[in-house]
Order: structure tokens, then C-alpha cells, then sequence
């Protein structure tokens, strides 16, 4: 096989990216366990299946999901919300997740595999409805049955589960496809009584990405007691404010979803929205959620740009993010940033036409808009436009050094109120087109 020297460029920011983003360490939350395998869905023994345990018998866990507003949901989207509505979210300890087929757009057929999965799952775990199923890959395609169920008979026969790092990171690997480094993420958190909890997460995602209620496939792991309406909850707070809030090129996939399990090893009373530590851990678990996704956009297909856009003084919090979230799906600011053009009418025109859900949100004789930089060089703040007037003495060059740093902030500030909201996205290059015109090849 020859590469091409675009795949050639690609590979060796792969290696970059998968020093700088993937750990070599992590902590890991208690009776969890995983495994991963090379099913032969994927050539070349890549891995390609993986599967989470839950092993905690003394209570019973908790789950929640957000899911993809596709028109088009994939058969794993159905049946796994099938059988968390079925479950009521409870004694939910299996998920089961192939890469390299979506099973999306599939029809009867797609259903009944991804249920022969799930319940393949189940037979071996002795529980019924106990199993979520997720897919990942090229749409329209009918996954290869035999190869997956070779898979899970495969992982479960011969014991592949473990819960040291190493499972950890396969399992990771084993749901990426066009993804240039594994997203892994875990953190400790001490309670106010002392007791210590763990997230772990993990995610695949490099295009197709900017969701209206999740991304792409993640998972969150923690060992804490949560009752399970109240991890519902935890869990679309933190997803509003996360994977909500990226995007790499503004589609929406048919398989997105964002699932969260919560199995109560820790010794400590179960945590509902009465608990006087709710807000504290509905907050780590958004901020850890904001880690996890921001991985993803520094993932983006071809991107060169990890870009944080900060809408500030908003007379409402949804608008701030409906700014946001324009200024990020910009095609045009997208091209500019990987450009490194300080062309703010750009930016200007993507909040223009923002449909806000109060007018009174923007007011153009008062917005602010600048270019943050993240290093330590000054000054860090290069004001673009001031009270919705140009500024006409702009520094163009101070303006192309922060657009070069691989890093750098928008900054707007509507002052017309107190509400805040960020979104991540990156900018858009050659590379993503030569990538996505030959995906399926």
C-alpha cells in the first residue's frame, strides 16, 4: 500500500497528539471491569469490540443516557433506550460497543442484530435486560453478526477482563475509527465525609461532531452511589455544558449517545438531588465531562486548531450558547482561523444571524469581540471590536501570532447581561475534505 503524503502528514500529527493527549497512567472506579478484542470486523487485527462489567452485587446500579435527535437513530440508540426506559435506569451493568459498523439505517434487520448482541451479553453476565449495545462506524452497512458474537464469545470465554490501565486504554482503542488517539480520562474526588470516588471516561470522536444532546459514543464510570432519576439529571446538566458544546464540522452522527453508570461501591449513602453533596458532584462531573469532550475537538479530522469560544454577559444562558455554537459551526470562521485571518466580520456575521430565543440578548451597539491568546505573551487580549464599532488601530500582527498558537480564545461579550456560556471547536483544512472524500475506501 502506498501514502499518500497527506496521510503521511496525518500520521505523524497522530504521533504528536497521542503524546500530548493520551495518559500513561489512571485511576479506575471500584468493581468495574473491561475487555477488548480484535472481532475481524476491523482488518488487520485491529481492535474493534469492547465490553464494560460491572462486578458490584451489594447494590444495585444506576444508569442514564442522552441520546441522538437524529431522525435516522441507529438500532444500538433504539434498543439501548428501550432498555433503560424498561430498566428504569436500574441494574443496568453491561455495555457492549463495536467499532467499524454503525448498524445505522439498517431497518428490522439492524434491530435484530444489535439485540442478539446485547442479549448475547446478558446470557453470559446470568441478567436479563442488564445490557446496553452501541455501534460506531460507516452507515447503512449490516454488521457482521458472526464476527462480533466471535468477539463477545471470545472475551468472555477467555476471561479478557481486567481493570488495570492497560484494559482501560484497549477498551478505549477499541471504538475509534477515523480517531488519531485513544480519549481516556479519570479523575479522584473526595466527598465531604471523606469518602474518595472515581470517574473514569471515555469517548471516540473526530468528525461528525456537533451534537443536540450528546456525541458520538462516551462513557462515564464511577463507583459513587447515585439514585437513578437524579443521574438522569447529573448526567444532561453535565452534557449541556460538554459534549453539547463542540463541534468539528456541524453534523449531527445517527448513532450519538452518552451513557453514564454509577455502581455504588463506595461505602456512602446514596446520592440524590436532597443531598447535601448533589452540587458538588453535579458539578465535578460536568467539569470532567468538559475534559472528556474537549478531546474530541482536539481530535478534529485535519484540524490544526483547538479554538475555546467564550460568550460572556448574555441576558440569558441559552443564548450565550446559541452565539456560541454559531460562531463555532461557522464554515467561514472555521476556514479564517485555519487561515490565521483576523477577519472578525466573520465572527460578527455568525452572531448576526444566531436564532435567539430573546432579541433582547444583542444589542450590536454594545458587543465586544476579541482574540485571547493562552500562552504567556502580551498583550493577552487583542479587542477586535469595541461597543460594535471596528477597532480601526488593531495590531494585524499581534492579531497573526495568536491565530498561529495552536491554542487561542474568542472572546465575546454581548454586555447585556450576566449569563455565560463556552463552546469548544477547531478549525476546518484541506485535510478534512481529503479525509472524509475517501472515508469508506
Amino acid at each position: 500500500m502506498r501514502f499518500s503524503p497527506a496521510m503521511l502528514q496525518r500520521a505523524a500529527k497522530a504521533v504528536d497528539k497521542y503524546a500530548l493527549y493520551v495518559p500513561t497512567k489512571g485511576v479506575f472506579p471500584k468493581e468495574f471491569k473491561v475487555a477488548s478484542t480484535a472481532s475481524g470486523v476491523k482488518k488487520n487485527g485491529v481492535l474493534d469490540l469492547g465490553v464494560i462489567l460491572n462486578t458490584n452485587k451489594s447494590r444495585p446500579s444506576s444508569a442514564a443516557a442522552v441520546f441522538t435527535t437524529n431522525k435516522f437513530k441507529a438500532a444500538p440508540v433504539l434498543l439501548s433506550r428501550g432498555v433503560l426506559e424498561a430498566s428504569h435506569g436500574k441494574g443496568v451493568d453491561a455495555i457492549v460497543v463495536n467499532s467499524g459498523c454503525a448498524n445505522s439505517v439498517t431497518g428490522d434487520v439492524g434491530l435484530a442484530d444489535g439485540q442478539a448482541m446485547l442479549e448475547m451479553v446478558n446470557q453470559n453476565i446470568g441478567k436479563d435486560n442488564a445490557t446496553l449495545v452501541m455501534s460506531t462506524g460507516v452507515i447503512g452497512q449490516r454488521l457482521k453478526l458472526d464476527k462480533i458474537q466471535g468477539g463477545i464469545n471470545d472475551i468472555f470465554k477467555k476471561n479478557k477482563f481486567g481493570t488495570d490501565f492497560s484494559s482501560w486504554l484497549g477498551l478505549a482503542k477499541s471504538i475509534n475509527t477515523t480517531d488519531t488517539f485513544p480519549k481516556l480520562v479519570s479523575s479522584k474526588f473526595t466527598l465531604p465525609n471523606g469518602k474518595e470516588y472515581t470517574l473514569t471516561g471515555i469517548a471516540k470522536g473526530a468528525g461528525m461532531i456537533c451534537p443536540n444532546m450528546a456525541t458520538l459514543l462516551g462513557f462515564v464510570l464511577t463507583d459513587l452511589p447515585i439514585e437513578s432519576a437524579t443521574l438522569q439529571k447529573m448526567l444532561r446538566f453535565a452534557t449541556s455544558r460538554s459534549f453539547n458544546c463542540i463541534s468539528v464540522d456541524g453534523d449531527m452522527s445517527t448513532n450519538d449517545t452518552i451513557c453514564m453508570i454509577a455502581n455504588g461501591a463506595i461505602d456512602t449513602p446514596v446520592i440524590n438531588e436532597s443531598s447535601p453533596e448533589y452540587q458538588q458532584v453535579q458539578q465535578q462531573v460536568t467539569e470532567f465531562a468538559q475534559r472528556l469532550a474537549q478531546l474530541v475537538v482536539r481530535d478534529g479530522e485535519g484540524s490544526t486548531k483547538f479554538v475555546t469560544v467564550n460568550v460572556q454577559n448574555a441576558l440569558k444562558f441559552d443564548d450565550a450558547k446559541i452565539i456560541a455554537e454559531s460562531i463555532s459551526n461557522s464554515m467561514l470562521v472555521k476556514t479564517a482561523l485555519y487561515g490565521q485571518d483576523a477577519n472578525w466580520g466573520r465572527i460578527l456575521c455568525a452572531i448576526g444571524y444566531a436564532k435567539l430565543n430573546d432579541l433582547k440578548s444583542l444589542d450590536v451597539n454594545k458587543i465586544n469581540v476579541s482574540f485571547v491568546t493562552t500562552d504567556d505573551s502580551q498583550p493577552r487580549e487583542l479587542k477586535l471590536v469595541v461597543n460594535g464599532v471596528p477597532n480601526l488601530d488593531v495590531d494585524e500582527a499581534r492579531a497573526s501570532e495568536i491565530l498561529a498558537l495552536n491554542d487561542l480564545e474568542v472572546l465575546v461579550d454581548l454586555g447585556t447581561g450576566n449569563e455565560e456560556a463556552q463552546f469548544w471547536t477547531c478549525d476546518l483544512s484541506h485535510e478534512y475534505v481529503t479525509i472524509n472524500g475517501d472515508y469508506r475506501s
